[in-house]
């Protein structure tokens, strides 16, 4: 099995709904080292998994839709608490869809988020369909 990581970083706005969060009720910033784990059992024919720069690029258009937003506006959270499970969700089933129509090759089974807000602690997402290979 291979595991292709790319890195980026998106700066949110959000608010966490529930008394056990405490001053988090309130609006506040975030900033998130965002990891996208590609995984797959067979490489092309130039012997990758998945382009860097093309799972790059993808990672930062989807990342794009909320740098920089307030995560408590967008449809993407609408009737959810904005979570850091929940961001990672949002960022892994997009990348997930972007798999399946084939826009990162064909090699790729399934995709794992990281999101971390800090040094010592981080959240991990796996898309929960399996990507099938050609």
């Amino acid at each position: 099995m291979f595991t292709v990581t790319v890195r980026d970083r998106i700066m949110v706005a959000h608010s966490l709904a529930g008394e056990e969060f405490g001053p988090a009720q309130r609006l506040h910033g975030a900033t998130y080292v965002v990891e996208a784990a590609f995984r797959g059992k067979s490489l092309d024919p130039s012997g990758v998994l998945v382009d860097i720069a093309k799972a790059t690029s993808e990672l930062r258009a989807v990342l794009a839709d909320l740098d920089f937003q307030n995560l408590d506006e967008l449809p993407a959270f609408t009737g959810r608490n904005r979570t850091t499970e929940a961001v990672a969700e949002v960022i892994g089933d997009e990348l997930a869809a972007r798999v399946g129509e084939g826009v990162l090759g064909n090699g790729v089974t399934s995709v794992a988020v990281t999101l971390r807000e800090s040094d010592v602690a981080w959240v991990t997402y796996e898309a929960p369909r399996v990507l099938t290979e050609p």
